[in-house]
């Protein structure tokens, strides 16, 4: 039991808040992405990640985004339309200086501009840098 317990503490899925049995949506998917990272969300979840088409309601999102994907406040409400309250959205785009990197005032005011209240940053492997995103509460109650 211990070496799970041990597992849970040193997985970053874990410490990002993903849960074990969720359905998490992986939405912005293309090549470039972090492997490992899908990988390690996945076996800690016990779960494969469900895509762009999946039209139930999700636990949690994990968005890859790049500069030329388009508009990042219509992305980001897009992402929100099926989860969970509270659910956890993870916005993951290329680091400083990456093809596709997006500036950091840009990933806040398109997260307030969606109703999401941006967390503190961090790195995901060599290439992404990565920001919980959280729903306000009272947003989604009042849907």
């Amino acid at each position: 039991m211990s070496a799970t317990a041990d597992h849970a503490e040193s997985s970053l899925a874990a410490r990002l808040g993903f849960q074990s049995e969720q359905v998490v949506q992986e939405i912005g998917y293309d090549d470039d992405v972090d492997q490992e990272f899908r990988e390690e969300i996945e076996e800690f979840i016990g779960n494969d990640l469900v895509d762009e088409d999946y039209d139930d309601v999700a636990d949690a999102v994990l968005l890859w985004f790049r500069d030329e994907d388009g508009d990042l406040t219509d992305t980001l409400v897009d992402a929100t339309e099926l989860v969970e309250e509270d659910a956890l959205i993870l916005l993951l785009t290329p680091k400083t200086g990456r093809p596709g990197f997006v500036e950091a005032s840009d990933i806040s005011e398109a997260a307030k501009l969606a109703g999401l209240t941006p967390g503190k940053g961090f790195s995901v492997g060599k290439e992404w840098s990565a920001q919980r995103l959280k729903t306000p509460k009272a947003a989604k109650s009042k849907r």
